[in-house]
This record gives structure tokens, sequence and C-alpha cells, in this order.
């Protein structure tokens, strides 16, 4: 019993390593944005809300085609209407009347009739319209998609950033304690101060507070990016990529020369889809003045019967048919039709309006994030000297404070001082990363579309 017991534990262990093998991920950030695009939940929804856009437009399509119902009724007369008719028709009395009964008492009814539009000037506008809608929602999934990318982006950096802020704050946590526990040994043996001890201490006590605080926040980071990518927020996933080697594949000057395509926007294409369907809802109202002319044609069957005998094959069974045609034409309407028209007249001048201001704001956006990518590079190359300075100048602290020929609290300074030029170089590294994704949103380089 007890092998059985560790051989089924073995088992469920393999097994157990097994799945957890498979629901770990390793991504490049070019696989993790390919690997969003088709897994992020919001993009899966864009996808659908296009799939609902051509069965719409399916659905509009259909009504101007035959339309084909059919209907069975079965009537039962419990008590049948009595007529009086004049007595003499049954060899009565002359001037008297008898109660009599017509028909029998049981009726089926099978009834087929096809409809087929033959003119209706919202139609047109229908079939119109729905193909509008299909372009929106299609405009829609690509903004969507563009708006993952860059989320893509953002969490992949925002992870590497928080995997080097836990590795420099332990890095300067071992100096650290290496040098407390050297400047405590130097203080006992009284050739130093306690305040030596002290600075340390406090400046120890700082960088255990921002380590503890980094290794929240890189699990906060990965279930983000976990999110981003469209999986479970406690799958492991591995990024083999390092922040200094995307911030230098993303300094790419030849952004600042690129002329912007207004047309391949995806804001203005948008709005520009909003237009158009302002400008087919005035067709549509316009449209109402027309007349509408449709026919029909059907064909039925009757039987009667006093009792249920209708499924025998030798009762007689009457047939009939009925063509038509329904012309409808809109004469008069108090004027609603005509307010109605106005309506959305005044709706299209407004989205057009709106479009103008859209052109406006896009040239915005790619002005600003242009400064806002030449200002991260520039920011990133400052502070790539700041660490090689501060660098310097914390090493040249501690020699001489090892040699007393500086203070405690002048070390102090030169290492918070490197503390902070790490942080800042990292989150440089991080905003060229992040404008650069900026930019290419703007001027639409993915092109989804």
């Amino acid at each position: 019993m007890r092998k059985k017991l560790v051989l089924l534990s073995f088992v469920l262990l393999v097994n157990l390593g097994f799945a957890q093998q498979k629901s770990a991920h390793s991504f490049t950030l070019e696989e993790a944005i390919s690997f969003a695009i088709d897994s992020n939940y919001t993009a899966i929804n864009a996808r659908r809300d296009i799939a609902i856009a051509l069965k719409k437009k399916w659905e509009t399509t259909a009504t101007g085609l035959p339309q084909i119902d059919a209907s069975i009724q079965y009537q039962n007369q419990l008590k049948q209407p009595v007529i009086f008719i004049p007595a003499e028709l049954s060899g009565g009395e002359p001037g008297t009347f008898t109660a009599a009964t017509f028909g029998a008492s049981q009726t089926t009814t099978a009834t087929a009739t096809l409809n087929q539009l033959i003119f209706d000037g919202s139609y047109l506008v229908g079939l119109q319209a729905a193909k509008a809608f299909l372009n929106f929602s299609e405009n829609a999934s690509e903004k969507t998609n563009l708006e993952v990318r860059k989320g893509v982006i953002n969490a992949y950096g925002s992870v590497l950033l928080s995997e080097e802020l836990v590795a420099i704050f332990e890095k300067n946590k071992i100096n650290l304690e290496k040098n407390l526990f050297e400047t405590r040994k130097v203080f006992e043996n009284g050739l130093e101060e306690e305040e030596s001890v002290e600075q340390l201490e406090i400046t120890l006590l700082d960088i255990e507070t921002q380590l503890s605080n980094a290794k929240r926040t890189q699990k906060i980071a990965n279930q983000m990016f976990n999110i981003a990518l469209g999986i479970d927020v406690a799958s492991p996933v591995t990024l083999t990529e390092n922040l200094d080697d995307l911030a230098e594949q993303n300094i790419s000057l030849v952004f600042m020369d690129t002329a912007l395509t207004m047309e391949n926007n995806i804001d203005y294409k948008i709005a520009y889809n909003f237009t158009e369907q302002r400008s087919l809802e005035l067709k549509l109202e316009k449209s109402r003045a027309l007349p509408r002319l449709s026919a029909f044609v059907n064909y039925g069957t009757q039987a009667n019967s006093d009792d249920f005998s209708f499924l025998d094959s030798d009762l007689p069974w009457f047939q009939s048919s009925v063509l038509g045609a329904t012309l409808n034409i809109p004469i008069f309407s108090s004027g609603m039709r005509s307010a109605k028209t106005q309506q959305a007249r005044i709706a299209l001048d407004q989205a057009e309006t709106q479009l103008k201001e859209t052109v406006q704001q896009v040239e915005l956006a790619l002005n600003t994030a242009k400064s806002n990518y030449t200002f991260a590079i520039e920011n990133y190359e400052n502070s790539k000297k700041n660490l090689n300075l501060a660098e310097r100048i914390e090493t040249k602290n501690q020699v001489k404070f090892t040699e007393g020929l500086a203070s405690s609290f002048e070390l102090r300074q030169a290492q918070s001082q490197l503390y902070n030029a790490q942080q800042q170089y990292f989150q440089a590294m991080l905003n060229v990363i992040n404008t650069k994704a900026e930019l290419e949103t703007v001027l639409n380089t993915p092109n989804f579309n």
C-alpha cells in the first residue's frame, strides 16, 4: 500500500510538472506583440465586433431578397354559429324563419406566402450603411490592435524595469552591508565615530525599503503584462530581451522625418467613418419621401370535416392562390419628415466639424509625440552620462571615507546621488521605448489594417 501511494504521488508530481511547463511562456517583444494581437481580451472582442458587422450587413441585404412564410391553422367550432333563413326554403310556412348551421365544424388551412421587395429607397441606403458600419468595425479593431501593441510594449518595458531595479537594489544592499560591517568594526575599535555607522544604517534601511517595494512592483508588473497578453495572471512568463538592448534598438531618428499621411491615422479613419454614417442617415431621411413597392404571391389549401380526419388520404383539399402588389406613397406628414431631415443635416454638419477638429488633434499629437521622443532620447543619453559620473563620485567618496578624508554624510550623499542616477537611467530607457511606441501609433507604422 505504501509503495502504491509513493507511485501515485510521483505520477501526480510529474503531471504537475508537465502542466506547469506547458503553461510557461517565453517572449521577445515582437513575439509578445504578435501573441497579444491574437489573445488579448479586448482584441478578441474587437474581432467579434467585425463578425457582428458582417452578419449585420447580410441581415440588411436579406431584407431585399425573397421572404417565404408558411402557416398552418386548425379551427374547431365547438358551437357553430346559427343563421336564420326563411322557413319556406326548407318547406316551412312563408314569412317565418328557421335556424340553420352551415359548413363543417372543423377546418384546416395551410398557406405559403412569398414576399418580394421591388423598390424601397431606405433599403438601398441601408445597404450602404451596413457597409459603412463594417468599415467602422474594422477600423475600431485596428485601433484596438494599435492600443494593444502599445500596451504590450509598455508592459514589457515595465517588467524589464522592475527586474533591473530589483537587481540593482540587491547589489546596492550587498555593498552597503559590506560597508556597514567594516565601518562597525572600525567603530568598535574606536577608530570611527558612531555617526558614520548610523549614516550607513539609514542608507541601508532606505535601500531595503526600496528593494521590498521593487519586488512588489515586479510582481504587479508581471501580472499586468500577462493581462496585456491575454493569459492567466499566474502563468510564468520569461522575457528574453533586456532593457538596455531594447532602448538602443528603439533609438531611431528616422521617425523624426517621417511625414504623416492623415488617411492612415486611425483616429482620422474613425472620425471619417462617423461623418460617413451621418451622411447616410441624411440620405435615409430623404429616402423616406419615396414610394415603396412590394409584391407577394401565396398558395393555400383548405380541408373541412365534422371530425378530425385531416390525415385521411381520401379527404378532399381545396386549393387557392393570390398574386398582388402593394405601393405605399408618402403624401403628407405635417412636416415630420422635413424635421427629421433637418436634424440629420445638422448632425452631418457636426460630424464634419468634428472631422476638422480631429485633423488638428492628430497634427498636435504627432508634434507632441515627436517632441516627447526627442526629449526621451536626449534624457537617455544624459542619464547615461550622469550615471557614469555618479559612479565615479561614489567610488571616490568611498575611498576617501575609508581613508578618513570624507565624512559619512558626504558618503551618504554620494550614494544617494548614485542610486537616484541608477533609477533615472533605467526610467530613461523605458521612456525611449514608450515614446517611440506612441509615435508609431500616431503614424500607424504597424498598420494592422
